[in-house]
Parts: structure tokens; C-alpha cells; sequence
């Protein structure tokens, strides 16, 4: 008998969501213009899109490509993720929810 597994590699699709609430603001040119430019400069993402909130949880998001969990894990450890940390205040004042998903499908 003769097994096969699928040894393909799958992209990870890294999250980053911000919930609407009471009293929270977001600053969505910013965030499109200079937030998430500098998050893709700091970890060379294969990929990026940004999410406009119209109806749901979130007011924004934003997901980033990785070839590899090992590639996302490597962009973390950039020396400018700090920058990218400490510009938040910049756009909103949500906190960011980070959610890490393998693309099955």
C-alpha cells in the first residue's frame, strides 16, 4: 500500500484587525499611507491588502503574505519592528488583534 501525503508548502496570512467600539478613532489615510508602508517595509510581506471596515466588527485590517511561518517569524525579528510598533498611536487608538492563519484552500 502506498501513502501519500501533500508535503506542499502553504502561505501564511498574517491579520492584523481593529474592532469598532465606543470612542475609538482611526485614521484610515494614515494608516494606508504611511502605517502599513512601513509595517511592509520592515517584513517584506509576498503580499499586502487593507480592509476598510463598512458593515461588521472591524473599522480596519490589514493581511500579509508569507511564503512561510518561518519568513513571518523573520520579518518580526526586523530591528524597524519597534517603528512599526510604536506608530499606532499615530492612526487609532484600538488595540490591533493579531491573528496567524495557515491558507488551506
Amino acid at each position: 500500500m502506498i501513502i501519500r501525503t501533500n508535503t506542499v508548502a502553504r502561505m501564511i496570512k498574517v491579520s492584523v484587525t481593529y474592532p469598532s467600539g465606543e470612542g475609538t478613532t482611526f485614521d484610515h489615510d494614515y494608516y494606508s499611507t504611511t502605517h502599513v508602508p512601513l509595517a511592509a517595509s520592515a517584513w517584506s510581506p509576498v503580499k499586502t491588502e487593507i480592509d476598510k471596515g463598512i458593515d461588521g466588527p472591524n473599522v480596519a485590517a490589514v493581511h500579509f503574505y508569507f511564503d512561510t511561518l518561518e519568513a513571518f517569524h523573520a520579518g518580526l525579528g526586523s530591528p524597524k519592528t519597534a517603528d512599526v510598533m510604536a506608530d499606532v498611536v499615530n492612526y487609532t487608538n484600538i488595540a490591533p488583534v493579531m491573528q496567524v492563519s495557515e491558507i488551506v484552500g
